[in-house]
C-alpha cells in the first residue's frame, strides 16, 4: 500500500499509524464499561425495590454478575480494537523509484485592456482565470506554467508541479502583468519557446524535443503585427502544439473599462472603443501547424477539463522526473478480527443465575 499522508504517527523501526486521528475513539472502550456500570446499578436499585437487601447481595454476587461483567469487557476491548484499526497499524516498509510521467504545458493568457471587456462575466480575463483554475486539480502529473502578455510578454510562473504556487500567480494576473499595453501573440510564443521550453531556435534541423509540450493560449485576438503565425510555425517545427482559445463577442463588439470595475469607458474620437474577438488570427495559427487548435468560445462557456481530457491527457507523455515512494503493509484486519472474536465470544457467555 503506497502511503504518503503527512498525519502519519511513526511508532519507530518500520511500524506506524497512517491515521492516529481515530486512537480519539478509544476513549468509547472506558465509555462502554461506564454505561454497564451504570446499567448494573440501576439493575441493582431495581432488585431492592423487589426484594429484601440479604437476597439482592447474592444475585449481585452471583455468577451472572460476573458473566456480566466478563462481556462488558469483551465489548470494550473489541471497541478498542476497532478504534486501533481505524487509525490503520502498519508494519514493514519498501521504497522504490517512481517516475513521474506527464506533459508540459503552458498557459498563455492575454491580460491588455481589451480583455476587461464585460461580455464574459466577470470579464474575459477573470472568466478566463476561472477556467484555468477548474482545470488545474485534473492535471495528472503534468508541469504548468503561466505567462501574461500585452504588449509584451512576462513568465508568471515557471514550469512546475507545484499547484499552491500556480494558482497564486494565475490569481495574480492582470492588466498590470504585463509591462506594456497592446496585444503581441507572436511574441508571447516565443517567450515560451525560449525562456520555458528552452528550444533553440537557430538550431539548423529543428528537432521533434516539443512534442510532449502544449501552449494553451486564450486572448480576444487583434494581434499588432509580432508575426504569430511565423512563431507558431517555429513551435510546429519542434512539436510543440498550440491550443488557441479565443473569447469575446466576434460580431458587435465590447467598451473596454478604463480599469477593473470601472464603468467608464476607453474612448477614441468621441468613440467609446469597442473590442471583437478576432477569429482570423487564431484561424491562421491553427492553420500554420498540422494539430494545432482554435476553439472559438466566443461569449459562451468551455469545459477545459474535457478539452483537457480529449486532447492532452490522452496524448503522448514523458518523464518528467521521480520520486522515492515508501510502501508499507496494512496490519489492520488484525485488530478487526480480534475484535470479531471477542464479540463472538461475548454473544456465547450466558448470563446464568446466582445458587440461592
Amino acid at each position: 500500500m503506497n502511503e504518503t499522508a503527512r498525519t502519519a504517527l511513526d511508532l519507530g523501526g518500520a511500524a506506524r499509524l497512517a491515521d492516529p486521528a481515530w486512537l480519539h475513539a478509544l476513549w468509547l472502550a472506558p465509555a462502554a464499561l461506564l454505561l454497564f456500570w451504570i446499567a448494573a446499578r440501576a439493575r441493582k436499585r431495581a432488585l431492592v425495590r423487589l426484594g429484601d437487601s440479604a437476597l439482592v447481595g447474592q444475585i449481585a454476587r452471583g455468577a451472572g454478575a460476573w458473566r456480566r461483567w466478563i462481556r462488558a469487557w469483551c465489548v470494550a476491548i473489541a471497541v478498542g480494537l476497532v478504534a486501533i484499526a481505524l487509525a490503520r497499524p502498519q508494519a514493514g516498509q519498501r521504497t522504490h523509484e517512481v517516475e513521474k510521467r506527464g506533459r508540459d504545458l503552458v498557459f498563455v493568457v492575454d491580460v491588455s485592456r481589451s480583455m476587461l471587456a464585460r461580455d464574459l462575466a466577470p470579464s474575459r480575463l477573470e472568466r478566463v482565470k476561472l477556467w484555468i483554475n477548474d482545470l488545474v486539480d485534473d492535471l495528472g502529473g503534468d508541469r504548468v506554467g503561466l505567462v501574461a502578455f500585452a504588449g509584451a510578454p512576462s513568465v508568471q510562473c515557471p514550469l512546475t508541479q507545484d499547484r499552491a504556487f500556480f494558482r497564486l500567480s494565475l490569481d495574480r494576473l492582470s492588466p498590470d502583468s504585463a509591462p506594456m499595453g497592446g496585444t503581441m501573440i507572436g511574441d508571447a510564443i516565443r517567450k515560451v519557446l525560449d525562456d520555458l521550453f528552452e528550444l533553440d531556435d537557430q538550431a539548423d534541423e529543428p528537432d521533434d524535443s516539443g512534442r510532449f509540450r502544449d501552449i494553451i493560449l486564450f486572448t480576444d485576438g487583434d494581434d499588432q503585427e509580432s508575426f504569430p503565425v511565423k512563431a507558431a510555425q517555429a513551435a510546429g517545427e519542434h512539436g510543440v502544439r498550440i491550443i488557441a482559445i479565443g473569447v469575446g463577442d466576434p460580431d458587435h463588439g465590447t467598451p473596454i473599462p478604463v480599469a477593473e470595475n470601472s464603468q467608464a469607458y476607453i474612448e477614441r474620437d468621441n468613440e467609446v472603443v469597442r473590442s471583437r474577438l478576432d477569429t482570423q488570427t487564431l484561424r491562421d495559427i491553427q492553420k500554420a501547424v498540422p494539430g494545432n487548435v482554435f476553439l472559438p468560445v466566443g461569449t459562451g462557456e468551455i469545459d477545459l477539463a474535457e478539452v483537457y481530457r480529449d486532447l492532452i491527457a490522452s496524448a503522448d507523455q514523458t518523464v518528467l522526473g521521480s520520486s522515492t515512494v515508501t510502501d508499507y503493509e496494512d496490519r489492520s484486519t488484525i485488530f478487526i478480527a480480534l475484535a470479531l472474536t471477542l464479540l463472538a465470544v461475548e454473544s456465547l457467555i450466558a448470563e446464568g443465575r446466582a445458587r440461592p
